[in-house]
């Protein structure tokens, strides 16, 4: 099954009749998981209506360069940024020789001089023009800047002719397009991810909470993103921007956390409980707030649901993952608690060390033992967290498979 989560491609259509190809193209690479957005040059709406590809792509389609709507909202240069890859299908002969040439007199090819992703055409054209010394040369020179060149295939052709210059048919062209990501070690793979603190109200104006910043729960998401997975980050409230290609699902208490935890829990792959969830909340909320009527204030607080176990106690269940803050005796607490909530992983670490820091040093302990990751940044122990768990999961497929 093709992979493409979390993949932004930018496909340009040019006015050739093989236009009509980037209908399924479009759907392919979108059921893949890829978000699509859409560039045709003036020719290509001849062939193919741009109705049909905003309707595939659910994006608005973009047509000309100098368009004051598109402008105000995801101008061409922004456009241009946002891709992991730019595909042109079809490419005819002339966007060829515009694009070998530097041309950018209109929308499609500004953007490939713009962007700084990488860039694939799929030719497509009448064999004798495929031929033709100038189209190779133009082709040599967009290869020698790293262009990638995907077809042509041979065949019948709309003019009657039979040879090379047919466009790749769309299911060749959505592999091509997988396979540039195919190292993505959490390609098609679904991670859960708990983060920040929880409040649990005592009044309209008061809570109860801890000093978790989200810090280290938001660089995972952002790591395993980038490696592929589709990341859905269930957070309690932090300030903190949410990471590139992460769905975030915000919440306040502990009850909320684990109702959107198990609102999505189902064909997780990996759940990291990352959340500082408070143990305990007040076992009744004051409707109005409370007033300074004398010298003491008692509170009765009751437990709140411990959110990682009831994930590990599920059949069919992902690899969890937990975390242990601890302010004393960090290893052994951190196994204590691996095999009390029946963990596959448990990173442990001491908490004040972590909380409202941007650097972090953890012990890795499994039921096999343990390791120590250097101190750095969240961002780089992060990496290293996911070599862990990539690990686990690699483990677990050849157990299976055997």
């Amino acid at each position: 099954m093709l992979s493409l989560t979390n993949k932004r491609i930018l496909l340009g259509i040019t006015g050739g009749i093989a236009a009509y190809k980037c209908a399924e193209l479009t759907r392919l690479l979108s059921k893949a998981g890829a978000e699509v957005r859409v560039v045709m040059t003036r020719a290509a709406t001849e062939f193919i209506t741009p109705l049909t590809m905003q309707a595939l792509s659910g994006h608005r389609v973009h047509l000309d360069l100098l368009d004051i709507e598109a402008e105000a909202a995801m101008g061409h240069i922004e456009l241009a940024r946002w891709a992991d890859l730019v595909l042109v299908a079809p490419a005819t002969a002339d966007f060829i020789s515009r694009a070998a040439h530097g041309k950018a007199d209109d929308l499609l090819s500004t953007l490939l001089l713009a962007t700084k992703a990488r860039v694939a055409i799929a030719p497509a054209m009448n064999q004798a023009m495929w031929a033709d010394p100038a189209t190779q040369a133009n082709l040599e020179l967009l290869g020698s800047r790293d262009f990638l060149i995907w077809g042509p295939a041979s065949g019948d052709q709309a003019c009657g002719d039979v040879g090379p210059g047919r466009m790749l048919e769309a299911t060749e062209l959505a592999t091509h397009c997988a396979e540039l990501w195919k190292s993505g070690a959490f390609a098609g793979r679904k991670f859960i991810i708990t983060g920040g603190p929880t409040r649990e109200a005592i009044d309209p104006v008061r809570f109860i909470s801890n000093h978790s910043s989200g810090k280290m729960a938001y660089a995972l998401a952002s790591e395993a993103a980038d490696l592929g997975a589709e990341v859905i980050l269930v957070s309690g409230p932090v300030s903190l921007n949410t990471p590139d290609r992460v769905r975030r699902i915000d919440v306040e208490s502990a009850q909320q956390m684990l109702d959107a935890v198990l609102s999505q829990i189902p064909g997780a792959d990996v759940f990291i409980g990352v959340a500082a969830v408070a143990d305990y909340r007040p076992a009744e909320v004051a409707a109005e707030k409370i007033k300074k009527s004398s010298d003491e204030l008692q509170l009765k607080l009751v437990r709140n649901p411990d959110i990682i176990s009831e994930v590990a106690r599920m059949n069919n269940r992902p690899v969890v993952v937990g975390f242990a803050a601890e302010t004393e005796d960090v290893v052994a607490n951190g196994k204590q608690k691996l095999a009390k909530k029946n963990l596959d992983l448990l990173f442990a670490n001491h908490a004040t060390d972590t909380f409202n820091s941007d650097t972090v040093a953890v012990t890795a302990i499994t039921a096999n033992g343990e390791e120590s990751l250097p101190e750095g940044r969240k961002e780089v122990v992060a990496r290293s967290m996911l070599n862990r768990i990539a690990e686990i999961l690699n483990s677990k497929r050849k157990g299976h498979a055997a």
